[in-house]
């Protein structure tokens, strides 16, 4: 008797290679990550080319951090057997493809894409918008469609552009006559973003607001001393804001026990529970996190051929899968080929 088993969903996700990784990025993407790879044929792209968009004057900062987020995957327990971690600058496809469906985007409908609005006015360019940023959308429906994937993974303020991936994707299918490309979904994570421990919007590696993966017992210590709780709570008798409490958000999002932190917040919004306590009880939460993630992130750095084997191998594995793709997409528009 045959068994015939369907395909495993296809997912794509990725990090800039810009900085280590850091608690807000376990959180929010990689531990999720480490949930899914066993339900979905997943690829992990090291996102140095789109990383460039923003830093080409520092390139020697977009490369030496390449190795340094595969290491960061390997230690939360990304799996090479089950995800295939691959280098986007080395996957060619993706840079044909990119120029190919800029063929069917308008710089009007760029410009309009609420994230990258978002972002050039963070970053203050102004007019000065260098080419490769603006396009980002039309490389990331290149990464998403190389690798046939269904499903990305993204923040709620990044769903714009999935959006944007499926606006070239029905005009791709329309010109070709058939469904080359197939759409996808964003998923968006059950955790939000996570605020720097000073209570900013975003964590930050510049402005020093971060927990790495990588974190010693004394740097976890100090970040939670440091972090922005309710400026009024005065004394521990004093009734405490839990909205906009850092110490709480961040409870919420690592402390598995969730009917404890209920109980905490109760207590703090009524009054006779200080910061020292909840304090502490992060602190202890989050050295638990961090120590085995250190632990196999100090043991992998002893081998950075180990990674890079890693990263070499999946890069082939992910090439095949990308140029399938690019032969596809460019047979079914009738493209000359010489062969």
């Amino acid at each position: 008797m045959q068994h015939s088993f369907a395909p495993r969903p296809v997912i794509l996700t990725g990090d800039r290679t810009t900085s280590p990784l850091h608690l807000g990025h376990y959180v929010g993407s990689l531990k999720n990550r480490v949930a899914l790879q066993s339900t979905y044929q997943q690829f992990l792209l090291l996102a140095d080319a789109q990383a460039l968009t923003d830093n080409a004057h520092d390139p020697a900062k977009v490369s030496r951090n390449i190795l340094e987020i595969a290491t960061d995957y390997l230690a939360v327990g990304i799996d090479p057997d089950l995800t295939t971690i691959c280098l986007q600058s080395h996957l060619p496809a993706l840079a044909d493809l990119t120029l190919l469906y800029m063929n069917f985007v308008t710089v009007a409908r760029l410009e309009r894409n609420p994230t990258i609005k978002d972002d050039i006015q963070a970053r203050g360019f102004g007019r000065d918008i260098p080419a490769g940023f603006l396009c980002y959308p039309v490389a990331q429906a290149a990464d998403i469609t190389a690798f046939k994937a269904t499903v990305v993974p993204v923040g709620e303020d990044q769903a714009p552009l999935i959006e944007q991936t499926n606006e070239i994707v029905r005009r791709i299918n329309r010109q070709a006559g058939i469904d080359v490309l197939r759409e996808a979904r964003a998923l968006i994570p059950r955790v939000g973003r996570l605020p720097g421990v000073d209570g900013k919007a975003k964590m930050s590696k510049s402005q020093g607001n971060t927990i790495p993966l990588s974190a010693t017992e004394d740097q976890i210590s100090d970040a939670v001393r440091r972090m922005f709780t309710d400026p009024l709570h005065i004394r521990a008798s004093d009734p405490g804001r839990v909205e906009g409490n850092v110490v709480f958000t961040y409870l919420d999002a690592f402390d598995d026990d969730h009917a404890t932190v209920a109980e905490l917040k109760a207590r703090y919004v009524r009054g006779g529970l200080g910061d020292s306590v909840v304090k502490k009880r992060l602190e202890d939460v989050l050295q638990a996190v961090v120590a085995p993630i250190r632990a196999r992130r100090t043991a992998l750095a002893r081998d950075p051929s180990h990674v890079l084997d890693v990263v070499r191998c999946g890069t082939e594995r992910a090439r095949a899968v990308t140029d399938a793709t690019l032969r596809d997409v460019r047979d079914a528009l009738g493209l000359f080929a010489l062969h």
